[in-house]
């Protein structure tokens, strides 16, 4: 078990990968290993965490604020399972869905390199990493993006490439405003900071920058416009890894500012948190409700339930933090799971227009299952995951009283319902209305994407299974984040 090992690990794979080029298998090989050992040794961090609470390394000896911190907690920690978990089983799923010259062009390399930039994120203890953890993100991203260089991706590419390089400005301009104004840029000593003075005045004129920095990378409103207009351009796969990825690494930065840097003064923090999340929530779902397009209306959805992340953000109480992150987790199961569904019937009926498709339940009945249970856990409905993450939030809204964003949660829901309804009738109930050609594949590659969404929707009924267990570990960490002082004392001793 090593803190280090989710950074230093797929760089490893990237340079073995590289290495090995010209052999397509050593790179399956080496990849399926790397995402293996980071589920492993994330599980083994999390049962680490029992004992100790925190694990925080300190490069070279250096001891914080002097060297560069890293430092893990429960919520980061969850974090790096979940998205190792799901990268696991999607990496199989490209195994088996990407064509063969992505596949040669460097696929698997860029997936490590992405995998680098998001683990350092979650870990590391300082500003000015996480700015170099979040364009190393970027940079690999943006090539996945473009990756095939067809002309919707390129076009697509340009207004996410644009759009994250006005965040990474503000991101990088306020770094550097708060080490002008501070001289430190480690987050223990500025939340440290703050407390002594009694007062979060020493960060409030540089949060609202660092809050558009991260969301612009979170796809809050209003800075979500780059998100629909590329995640549908790439390959579903690739389209998969984003979708557990990028945003939700936005979100938890987010909550891990706030959680340091604001909660001592809350100055109108509270109020800007619930009006973003609920406008968020709104826009995100009435956009999905009027497109016809599988992977538009899913990627909509994705800006829609960052609005449920941050509602519980904005409560700020153990029940509202524990039900963020249980949301968090529970999305990068459904929706990555109906991503690949959908990934499934591009391959049977060659498109991902509804109106071009249907008749899925009488030719796959598999294809059709593997969709209808993670929309039923994107819609909220029992005994799925995504029941209990909205049942965690509208209780902490209920009881902290923030009625106003909980009845608009419940009629998110709703339309919710009613898109996952609009692709059920669409593409897997409706007789087709044309014959169509699939994209042709091997039947062997074919079943290991098959395998692959039926592994992520069991999971995702395990975790609503043992939604009770899950809970506690989730509480854990929202008490954590709450506890500033025990961050900072893990930090400095």
């Amino acid at each position: 078990m090593s803190i280090l090992l989710p950074i230093v690990l797929p760089l490893c794979a990237m340079v073995l990968m590289i290495l090995t080029r010209r052999w397509l298998v050593a790179q399956y090989l080496i990849s399926m290993a790397s995402m293996t050992v980071l589920v492993v040794n994330a599980i083994l961090m999390l049962t680490s965490l029992s004992t100790t609470g925190y694990l925080v390394y300190q490069a070279s000896g250096w001891p914080a604020p002097f060297g560069i911190t890293l430092i893990a907690d429960y919520f980061s920690v969850i974090m790096l399972l979940a998205i190792a978990t799901v990268g696991w089983l999607v990496m199989v799923y490209a195994i088996g869905f990407m064509d063969m010259e992505r596949k040669k062009a460097g696929f698997f390399i860029l997936v490590q390199g992405l995998f680098a930039g998001v683990n350092g994120a979650l870990i590391t203890g300082d500003l000015f990493n996480l700015y170099v953890w979040f364009e190393v993100m970027i940079m690999a991203s943006f090539v996945l993006i473009t990756h095939g260089a067809e002309k919707q991706q390129l076009r697509g590419a340009v207004k996410y490439v644009v759009l994250n390089l006005v965040g990474s400005v503000f991101l990088v301009s306020t770094v550097g405003l708060v080490y002008a104004k501070t001289g430190t840029l480690n987050m223990a000593q500025l939340a440290s900071m703050i407390q002594q003075q009694g007062s979060a005045g020493l960060m409030n004129s540089h949060l609202m920058l660092f809050f558009i920095a991260f969301g612009i990378k979170a796809a809050v409103f209003p800075f979500f416009f780059w998100l629909p207009a590329s995640y549908p351009t790439t390959p579903i796969a690739i389209t998969a890894f984003f979708s557990a990825t990028l945003t939700k690494v936005g979100v938890y930065t987010i909550i891990r500012f706030y959680s340091l840097f604001v909660v001592q003064d809350d100055f109108a923090w509270k109020e800007i948190i619930l009006w973003v999340a609920a406008a968020t929530m709104v826009f995100g779902v009435l956009m999905a409700a009027s497109s016809f397009d599988f992977r538009k209306i899913l990627s909509f959805h994705i800006i829609s339930q960052i609005g449920y992340m941050i509602m519980g953000l904005g409560i700020f109480t153990v029940t509202g933090l524990a039900g963020a992150i249980f949301f968090i987790v529970h999305n990068m199961f459904s929706k990555t799971a109906a991503f690949m569904a959908g990934g499934l019937v591009y391959k049977l009926k060659g498109t991902y227009d509804l109106k071009k498709t249907g008749w899925i339940y009488k030719e796959k009945p598999l294809y059709a299952l593997l969709f209808f249970l993670p929309a039923l856990s994107l819609a909220g409905l029992p005994p799925t995951p995504g029941f209990f993450g909205k049942l965690f939030l509208i209780m902490a809204g209920f009881g902290s009283g923030d009625w106003a964003i909980t009845i608009t949660a419940l009629a998110v829901s709703i339309f919710t319902l009613f898109s996952m309804v609009k692709i059920w009738n669409e593409v897997y109930w409706k007789k087709s209305p044309e014959q169509v050609a699939g994209v042709s594949g091997t039947e062997k590659t074919q079943n290991l994407s098959v395998a692959a969404t039926l592994g992520i929707v069991v999971l995702m009924l395990l975790m609503g299974l043992f939604a009770g267990v899950l809970y506690g570990y989730f509480s854990r960490a929202a008490t954590q984040l709450i506890n500033v002082q025990a961050y900072i004392d893990a930090v400095f001793n």
